[in-house]
């Protein structure tokens, strides 16, 4: 038990996520010789794998608002989302220049495009596409992505120099299910309890996950929790909402911040799916990519990243989000020209608008700079909630 206050965690917490050389990361690998760190883009990897070659999985979410970015833009066109962009900038400027492998899993043909470009910027580096399955289908969908799952395996084995063996996997999934399970805690508490775990907190805390040992990052939610538990806040009376819409690129925390600042608590979100993808607990049981793929197809989060098998059930993740969290209403914050999340959002609107659910969108870059819009659009869709709702 450690006696570490909220303030001192999420002082780590914002350290380690304004870090864009990832010292936390560089200063692992450095520990112990032959230790490698992969790369990924933080929509869904497999990072369970990762841990399983004694490699230390470190998510990429581009520069946000700290980075100028000037080569990578000499790769991309401008009327993309930014953090391809941004990403190319972390890779040609040197902060990504210890990194021994990087995948690009299957979320839009920009990323795709990206994939193939790091293999020509980078030969040196491991680089692969991660694709997942578009057919649910347990003898399709689900022998294609363990198909996926074990040629991933065995690249990593190749690049550790030994095969990853079935007791280490199982290893591997027992601290990634620990860890998803302490986060939802952390989000089940911020329902009950949204004055206490603020959604920057919270978002700071998911960021750290990306570039800390899961073993790490799991003390450090036990530790929050803990802490969070022990502080006093006042208890305002801001409108509960969902955030949804965000992707891959995420938001400048200052995004967040505004929405907090005009009223809202955030009380559920789409930030960083990877860190919850999963919604239970992964079997360790049995053949270990046959169960990854299993809860891939049967138990993971709803996004336009990920393939709706049942187009009755498009947009109803978001109206048992608003139920299950007492929440007032949805905003649709999606990054500009991020063309799956802005295609998918007019069908997420109808369906709310048919249960009955307010919501607003707006949009955002990695590197907005001036959230007064924003703010004020924010504040005044809380305002009329409250005010239309009779609260």
């Amino acid at each position: 038990m450690t006696n570490l206050t909220v303030v001192d965690i999420v002082a780590r917490a914002t350290q380690l996520f304004e870090d864009l050389n990832f010292s936390a990361a560089r200063e692992w690998k450095a520990a112990r010789p032959g230790r490698k760190v992969i790369g990924f883009l933080p929509i869904y990897i497999p990072r369970e794998l990762i841990h399983a070659a004694d490699m230390l999985p470190l998510g990429i979410v581009g520069g946000g608002d700290q980075l100028e970015v000037i080569h990578g833009d000499a790769y991309y066109q401008s009327y993309i989302c930014r953090i391809p962009r941004s990403t190319v900038e972390l890779g040609v400027s040197g902060r990504l220049d210890f990194v021994d492998g990087m995948l690009f899993p299957s979320i839009c043909d920009v990323i795709r495009n990206l994939s193939g470009m790091w293999k020509v910027m980078f030969p040196g580096v491991y680089s692969r596409y991660f694709d997942v399955p578009q057919n649910y289908v347990d003898e399709i969908g689900g022998n294609f992505y363990r198909g996926e799952l074990a040629e991933l395996r065995h690249d990593l084995g190749e690049l550790r120099g030994k095969p990853i063996t079935d007791d280490e996997l199982r290893n591997s999934i027992t601290l990634y299910n620990e860890n998803r399970r302490l986060v939802r805690d952390l989000y089940a508490y911020r329902v009950a309890k949204p004055w206490l775990a603020p959604a920057t907190e919270v978002f700071l805390l998911m960021r750290a996950g990306l570039v800390l040992p899961v073993e790490q990052h799991s003390a450090m939610l036990r530790d929050y929790l803990a802490a969070a538990q022990a502080q006093q806040r006042p208890h305002r009376d801001n409108c509960r909402v969902v955030l949804t819409g965000v992707f891959c690129e995420q938001p400048p925390l200052n995004l967040i911040k505004s929405l907090e600042l005009a009223g809202c608590y955030v009380v559920d979100d789409d930030l960083l799916l990877v860190t919850r993808w999963l919604t239970r607990d992964v079997s360790t049981e049995g053949d270990p990519l046959a169960q990854l793929a299993s809860e891939f197809l049967h138990h993971s989060e709803s996004t336009a990243a990920k393939y709706e098998p049942d187009q009755r059930e498009k947009g109803q993740h978001l109206v048992r989000a608003v139920r299950r969290t007492g929440a007032e209403g949805v905003i649709f914050a999606c990054p500009s020209f991020c063309d799956p999340a802005l295609l998918e959002r007019p069908m997420l609107q109808h369906v709310l608008t048919d249960a009955g659910i307010p919501f607003i969108s707006l949009k955002y870059a990695e590197n907005s700079g001036q959230m007064q819009p924003i703010r004020e659009q924010a504040g005044t869709f809380a305002d009329s909630i409250k005010l239309w709702s009779g609260q």
